[in-house]
């Protein structure tokens, strides 16, 4: 019988589902078998439907180009990627390591700086960091976490190796999709959800409430939760309104915050209300116009003092992008070794760095086999994928690498793992990634899931959904 996997090639590449043409893993084997019962208007239909869901409900981002910023539905694949138990065991335990360490890298680098003192990471490239935010040097944030909320980012090898690309600590975004995707594949498959145990995710906006609630100043019973915003502007502000609905908070924008004796208030049609924990989505820069950027009118004025005066939490903490700033990543492994005296679970992508000479004369005779990245950038942008790039685009690059050389690292094009995708009215392999998301607060959480992000584009290694990506759900089976 004729199914839409007929012409599945998985090309040499490491395949999520199949282990051999044809040949299912275990753990797809009654995914497959369903969706070889599906014809390609079947199939369309429910494609059909989801989208107008997706519309529906306004769940969308923006796509910037060079002359346009279009709002358009989060692109939403209906073939869910599937991670059995104990390969996510490892995966939980490794990020839950990482975390710590990049917490308690973050406390050293703004108190004592033994990590520095000792020579373990170049001090000029931590102090020098766009990210590094002096002002924070012997702030001590409530309960000593600085990373509430961190988006990993996880990738497989040819081999199926999970490595880590990157972290992002400073206001991860994203996971709004990942309930929405599953809110829509429970509508689209129903009966998949009978034949799998997939581990929960609607839990993540309690307990990420939890998590703010947890790490708030004393005095608030409970505390008062507020996310502040950029506004409706933002790229990302549908994930903005939905996670403040989803928790039962209030979402304000900078003038509706208001500082009187190191206590933060927000305006209310009852009146100013004292406000315990600030859930921001705004960059460090733009926080409070007295403390940082003059010319900001996103953030709120005495914030900073306020929070140095601990009475309020900010999360995640000011000053975290030191933490995941891309020249920093490397010594991540070093930071787990330092502070914990453990090797790490999850390994880093082998990484080289322009400031050293050796590493960037080979860079530089190599960029037509690496991918150079921006170390302060996100969403894809300021990224050179040499074999896809032009003679001119990495003449290009290179001139930037001899100016500028703190500013990139190169890394190996990996051979992403691919997984099943619909695309032009069949089923092809498509290169993915994983964003679990970890609360902090009084423990470390991992919430069983992630949002797997796939790059539609056929070859294309770039999963971003600012570049044009689009995402799966992703399933925890608990067997």
């Amino acid at each position: 019988m004729s199914t839409m996997f007929d012409a599945y090639q998985t090309d040499d590449f490491f395949d999520e589902m199949f282990q051999g043409e044809g040949q299912p893993r275990p753990h797809y084997e009654r995914l497959y078998q369903r969706l070889g019962e599906l014809s390609r208007n079947d199939f369309d239909e429910r494609v059909r439907r989801a989208d107008l869901a997706f519309l529906y409900q306004g769940i969308t981002f923006t796509v910037y180009s060079a002359e346009e910023g279009i709002e358009r539905i989060f692109p939403f694949d209906l073939v869910p990627r599937i991670i059995p138990r104990a390969e996510w065991d490892t995966l939980e335990r490794g990020l839950q390591q990482r975390v710590t360490a990049l917490n308690l890298f973050l406390h050293d680098v703004y108190h004592d700086q033994r990590i520095l003192r000792e020579g373990l990471i170049p001090v000029d490239l931590v102090l020098g960091a766009q990210g590094f935010c002096a002002a924070m040097m012997d702030v001590d944030p409530p309960g000593g976490v600085y990373i509430h909320i961190t988006g990993t980012d996880l990738v497989r090898d040819g081999e199926g190796r999970y490595t880590v690309l990157e972290d992002n600590l400073r206001s991860p975004s994203g996971v709004s999709y990942m309930l929405e995707n599953r809110a829509a594949m429970k509508r689209t498959f129903p009966r998949l959800f009978e034949r799998y145990s997939v581990l929960p995710v609607e839990q993540y906006p309690q307990a990420l409430l939890e998590t703010l609630r947890a790490v708030a100043p004393p005095g608030g019973d409970p505390p008062t939760v507020a996310l502040l915003t950029p506004g409706i502007y933002n790229s990302a502000f549908f994930e903005h309104s939905f996670l403040a609905r989803q928790m039962g908070v209030e979402i304000v924008e900078g003038s509706d915050l208001v500082t009187y004796d190191n206590r933060v208030y927000m305006r209310t049609t009852q009146g100013l209300q004292p406000v315990d924990v600030i859930y921001r989505r705004i960059d460090d820069a733009f926080l409070d116009p007295l403390a940082f950027r003059p010319d900001s009118i996103l953030g709120c004025p005495g914030l900073f003092n306020a929070y140095r005066a601990g009475r309020v939490t900010i999360a995640n903490a000011i000053g975290t992008g030191i933490a995941d700033d891309k020249a920093i990543y490397p010594y991540v492994p070093t930071m787990i070794r330092f502070y914990l005296a453990e090797e790490p679970i999850l390994a880093n992508v082998p990484t080289y760095q322009p400031l050293d000479p050796t590493e960037r004369a080979y860079i530089l005779e190599n960029l037509d086999k690496l991918v150079v990245k921006s170390v302060n950038e996100a969403g894809g942008y300021g990224m050179l994928i040499g074999p896809h790039a032009t003679t001119e685009e990495r003449a290009t690059f290179a001139d930037k690498l001899r100016a500028h050389p703190r500013n990139f690292i190169a890394q190996p094009t990996l051979a992403l793992s691919r997984h099943p995708t619909f695309a032009e009215g069949r089923f092809e392999g498509r290169h993915i990634d994983l964003r679990p998301y970890i609360l902090f607060g009084k423990h470390i959480t991992v919430v069983p899931g992630g949002l797997t992000r796939v790059a539609l584009r056929r070859g294309s290694l770039v999963v971003n959904s600012s570049q044009g990506g689009g995402s799966k759900d992703t399933w925890v089976l608990d067997e």
